[in-house]
């Protein structure tokens, strides 16, 4: 993979940070509940961390081209960020609530178009390295999917029963 497409892929890593910072943390300002604060302002933070993260490894690319992707990657713990977050206090404060299920839809489709992108930039290039870190930002973006996903179906599931959607 030639080093204009790894920048590109990089910067475009990034915009997907800033993305959903801007997003999560619009989120976290309009909602009016604490617990459902508390989650979009946790999903914020998370992308600033991201953030900062891709930077330093843009900067060590600008340096050691290659070489910066022999990062030490640790595997993202879904059960420890879905225990913060996934909460009774959250399902209660979200039920019937069409703002939480409109921002729980719309960040499901953020994180899975940066999971696509992603994981097609790893499958796209040759080198190991670079390989294994496009996986591992995938991943980052499959724990906030996962979580999101799990909130929206209970969430849902609520909302329908109490709008008379459901057949049960």
């Amino acid at each position: 993979m030639a080093a204009d497409d790894i920048r590109e892929i990089l910067r475009k890593a990034y915009q997907i940070e800033v993305d959903g910072y801007t997003f999560y943390s619009m989120a976290a300002d309009r909602a009016s509940k604490p617990p459902v604060q508390e989650l979009f302002d946790k999903l914020a933070r998370d992308e600033v961390q991201h953030k900062a993260y891709l930077q330093t490894v843009i900067g060590s690319y600008e340096e050691k081209g290659i070489a910066a992707f022999n990062v030490h990657l640790r595997d993202p713990d879904l059960k420890a960020f879905t225990s913060t977050i996934f909460t009774d206090s959250f399902k209660q404060q979200a039920e019937g609530a069409d703002f939480e299920l409109g921002v729980l839809s719309i960040g499901m489709t953020l994180e899975t178009n940066a999971i696509k992108y992603f994981s097609g930039a790893a499958e796209n290039t040759t080198e190991r390295e670079v390989r294994e870190f496009y996986e591992f930002l995938a991943d980052w973006e499959r724990q906030h999917l996962e979580t999101l996903q799990a909130l929206y179906n209970g969430v849902r599931q609520d909302f329908w029963a109490d709008g008379g959607f459901s057949p049960f």
